[in-house]
């Protein structure tokens, strides 16, 4: 917000947009490709139109959180390490991913 950017509390999570947002977003890895990503009850998007695309995606995520607390982030990145010793995509076949994209 400092930075110009926006704030607006949406369900159960405040979603934060636009200018530094965005900007820190697509400096991450293939971050031109990210609309948004979720942190606890945090969601992190370029624009409003690209929270409005991925929100109930990313409402799946927070959901997620809530359920596993602050075992979220290293589930999340055991899941995407047994992905990709595995063979298969990190990403689109970690587990949390596919149960939100079957909000999509």
């Amino acid at each position: 917000m400092c930075f110009g950017g926006r704030v607006q509390f949406r369900g159960r999570a405040i979603e934060f947009y636009e200018v530094g947002t965005k900007w820190m977003i697509q400096r991450l890895p293939n971050g031109q490709f990210t609309l948004a990503l979720t942190l606890g009850h945090t969601i992190l998007g370029q624009t409003a139109a690209s929270l409005d695309v991925a929100r109930m995606h990313e409402t799946v995520h927070v959901a997620q959180y809530e359920r596993w607390g602050p075992f979220f982030l290293t589930a999340y990145f055991l899941s995407s390490t047994y992905m990709w010793l595995t063979g298969r995509r990190i990403y689109r076949d970690n587990p949390f991913e596919r149960e939100a994209y079957e909000t999509d």
